[in-house]
């Protein structure tokens, strides 16, 4: 059976590049992960119309995925409206668990943290987003909350940025010519040539500093992290509130608790 077989058995409408994927494509297992990523902080419980219309499957179709999810546990329903249940963070679970990262990362977070009095998250690269996998939080109160799991697009956050300035020229070409630049404060950097000079920089000096440009008042300083091999697999970050430190404090006071951290990080993944 075919990927247009597929789509025809789920009762959905073939995607339109679906003659351009691999023979042994199952749709049908695109389709109820594309159920699952529709359910968010703004969409926490939904119909069976209102996921239709969010995946872009039929009513029927919708609704056989949604019961075959409850059945194995991965949704519930209240007789109107449906919602994901625990069981999904098996998901991202099985992946964390694969990762060496945050287990050798973890104890050396917590002593960045207790040393500045900043937050520290650690991310990885997920093709035009960071995907958040180590948090610890500081006692300073900040708006920016993020999760484990929690994603931000790249070009716009300081951990995107040093884990993009560690990628191959090749690829780096590839993300700049097809990513969408989104100004979401005045301070974004929204044209791609401007882009690629920071990332330039950002290479250069080893670190990314990001002042305001994803949300208000947050400053942000990362580090690349690289394993024993010189390949950037991660980034840690420092974040802080713009009434709390300069972007030049920022440098001075945070960033070689950073570096520091970050190599005591590789050390541990070399071994």
């Amino acid at each position: 059976m075919t990927a247009l077989d597929d789509a025809a058995a789920d009762g959905a409408e073939p995607a339109a590049d679906a003659t351009r994927r691999p023979r042994d494509f199952v749709q049908s297992v695109e389709r109820a992960l594309s159920i699952i990523r529709a359910f968010g902080p703004r969409t926490p419980a939904m119909t069976v119309s209102e996921i239709a219309a969010a995946t872009d499957l039929t009513r029927a179709a919708a609704r056989r995925f949604l019961l075959t999810l409850e059945e194995l546990g991965y949704v519930r329903s209240d007789g109107r409206n449906f919602s994901l249940t625990p069981r999904v963070l098996e998901l991202g679970y099985a992946f964390l668990s694969s990762l060496s990262l945050p287990e050798v990362a973890q104890p050396h977070l917590e002593q960045l943290v207790a040393e500045s009095q900043e937050s520290s998250e650690g991310a990885i690269l997920d093709g035009d987003q960071i995907v958040y996998v180590m948090r610890v939080s500081g006692p300073a109160i900040m708006n920016a909350t993020v999760a484990v799991g929690s994603r931000m697009p790249a070009a716009a956050t300081a951990l995107g940025r040093a884990l993009l300035a560690g990628l191959p020229d090749a690829e780096l070409d590839a993300f700049l010519a097809t990513v969408e630049l989104r100004a979401f404060l005045p301070n974004t950097i929204v044209d791609h040539a401007l882009l690629r000079d920071e990332l330039m920089r950002v290479r250069a000096q080893g670190y990314a500093l990001v002042d305001q440009e994803l949300e208000e008042g947050l400053l942000a300083l990362a580090v690349p992290v690289r394993d024993r091999r010189g390949v950037t697999v991660a980034a840690i970050n420092l974040s802080t509130h713009v009434a709390r430190r300069t972007p030049a404090e920022a440098r001075e006071l945070l960033l070689p608790p950073l570096l520091r951290a970050a190599a005591s990080i590789e050390a541990g993944l070399a071994r």
